[in-house]
């Protein structure tokens, strides 16, 4: 049996590794996120995740556990992916500033074709950000491969005043509820 993980996000691979998970293959997904029209946060993160595990599952034998996840910041009525620029970044982080977001990763796991999929939402605060701080953290280059324009895990740490649910499901992959979807395909990792 192999896990495979079907994205290229080096901090869901880390989680991976983190819960030594053994025969892990990197394989990201390479299909077009074309996300269902009007649809919230929950039904989009999940709609993505199970589209990128069964693209993957193609390659996948009949024991690999398939491993998909999407995540995207949600404020305001409206999700946030990944800053397309410096200018989206910024602006981003400026809608951020001093407000309370919340973070959706759509997980979706998949064996012997039966798929499990599951939402996880956590609660994010942010402190207020002044914009020389936001300039100067646009400058990392951190933001710009992120939901949300900032890396909870990196230096975006220090605009997070308060987190309430699973801090891993921010960094892009619910290790909790993982482990409970896992178990479902008869999948311990303890």
């Amino acid at each position: 049996m192999n896990f495979i993980l079907a994205s290229g996000s080096p901090r869901r691979k880390e989680l991976m590794e983190m819960l030594g998970v053994k025969n892990l293959r990197i394989l990201p997904a390479k299909g077009e996120e074309d996300p269902p029209k009007g649809a919230g946060p929950r039904e989009l993160v999940t709609a993505l995740a199970a589209a990128k595990a069964e693209e993957v599952a193609a390659a996948a034998g009949e024991d690999d556990v398939v491993v998909a996840a999407d995540t995207i910041v949600w404020f305001d009525g409206r999700p946030f992916g990944k800053p397309h620029s410096r200018e989206e970044a910024a602006a981003m982080l400026r809608s951020l500033s001093g407000n309370t977001h919340h973070v959706y990763t759509g997980v979706a796991v998949l064996r012997g074709g039966v798929e499990r999929l599951a939402c996880e939402c956590t609660a994010v605060h942010f402190r207020d950000i002044p914009e020389d701080e936001i300039r100067r953290y646009i400058e990392t280059g951190e933001p710009m491969d992120k939901a949300g324009a900032y890396g909870a895990q990196g230096l975006g740490a220090l605009f997070v005043r308060g987190i309430e649910g699973d801090f891993f499901n921010v960094m892009g992959l619910p290790l909790c509820r993982l482990d409970a979807m896992l178990k479902e395909q008869g999948v311990g990792l303890l």
